[in-house]
Order: structure tokens, then C-alpha cells, then sequence
């Protein structure tokens, strides 16, 4: 997958989007009003959302237009489809959990097969949750320091009503799919159905 070497908050900033989504607690000190006097065209304000939900959930191009066509076959709104495919992606749930700082750092510890699915491990960050399913630490990884102080840097992150978290055990419970509402950011998931739709 390719690599975003771009300053992160230079990124946020140009999105309009929080570093705190992106579990960066700082912000950038720049002004940003020089991007906000030109006028932007429709197809710019599409493709800018577009860019949102691709950067914050580091997918590319190819998995995200896959994720859309997924979100188009399933019942109900696509916009809200698509955020409920996004957020049930393991390193998201894992983000979401509070066991990483950033989600970054939530895919590398999915690969490195530190958690598991319904007892089950699995390291690809875009496997996809469904409601039931129980998401856990290791074994192993319990122990671990790291997890220990994780936690501790971020316990005052507020777990999403959508998991049934268990901090103890390291574990948390999915009950049932995101929707829109439930998230940190805001986003206009219509304008990418839109783009896509053309």
C-alpha cells in the first residue's frame, strides 16, 4: 500500500479536520484562511471528502472504491454504509478501543497479530467486524508493557456507544454497526456518492 509521507498536520489543515481525530493531540499554530478565500466547485468540495475519509482511515484509492461498491449493494443510505465499512475495519475498532495512539499505529499492531477476533488471531487490518463479534488483546500481548502504558496515555478517550468495552481484559464487544452520528468528525458521505456516481 502506498505510503503518505505528507506532514500530517499540514494534512488535517488542509481537510479541515481535528489531529485530535487522528490521535494527535496537538494542533497546528499556521493560519489557514488563506485556503478558505477561494471558492471551491462541486466537484472540489466531492473530491475533498473524499480525500477526509481516505486520509483518516489510510486507505487508498483502489480499497476505498471497493468499499463503495460493497457499501452501494447493502440496504439503506451508501453514505452511511460506507462510514459503517470504514469503522468496522479491525485497526479502526482497535483505535476506537483505545489500545493505540493513532490508527497508524493500530494497523502495524494488527499485522503483528497482537489481537484476535472471537478467540481467533488475525492480522489484516481491513478485516471487517460484524456485530457480535468480540475484538481482544492476546493473550501474549497482555502483559506487555506497551498496552499498559497505552491505555494510561489515553484512558480519557471516550469508547464509541457502538463497542461494548471491557478495559480490563483488554477486550471490547461489537453490538452493533457505526453510523454517522457516532463519529468524531463530520463528513458529507452524500458528496462521495455523488463523485462516484457520475
Amino acid at each position: 500500500m502506498a505510503v503518505s509521507r505528507e506532514p500530517i498536520l499540514k494534512r488535517c489543515r488542509y481537510l479541515g479536520i481535528s489531529p485530535m481525530v487522528m490521535g494527535i493531540g496537538k494542533q497546528s499554530n499556521r493560519n489557514s484562511g488563506a485556503n478558505n478565500r477561494r471558492k471551491v466547485s462541486e466537484y472540489g468540495m466531492q473530491l475533498k471528502e473524499k480525500q477526509k475519509l481516505k486520509f483518516i482511515y489510510g486507505v487508498g484509492e483502489k480499497q476505498f472504491y471497493h468499499l463503495f461498491e460493497i457499501s452501494a449493494k447493502m440496504e439503506g443510505k451508501t453514505g452511511d454504509n460506507l462510514i459503517a465499512c470504514l469503522e468496522s475495519r479491525l485497526d479502526s475498532v482497535v483505535f476506537r478501543m483505545g489500545l493505540s495512539l493513532t490508527r497508524r499505529e493500530a494497523r502495524q499492531l494488527v499485522t503483528h497479530r497482537h489481537f484476535t477476533v472471537n478467540g481467533k488471531p488475525v492480522d489484516i487490518p481491513s478485516y471487517r467486524v460484524k456485530p457480535g463479534d468480540v475484538i481482544a488483546l492476546s493473550e501474549k500481548s497482555c502483559s506487555s508493557e506497551k498496552f499498559k502504558d497505552v491505555v494510561e496515555q489515553i484512558a480519557s478517550r471516550t469508547v464509541p456507544v457502538w463497542l461494548e468495552s471491557d478495559k480490563k481484559n483488554f477486550s471490547a464487544k461489537v453490538t452493533r454497526l457505526a453510523t454517522p452520528d457516532d463519529l468524531d468528525y463530520e463528513v458529507a458521505a452524500h458528496l462521495i456518492v455523488e463523485l462516484y456516481s457520475k
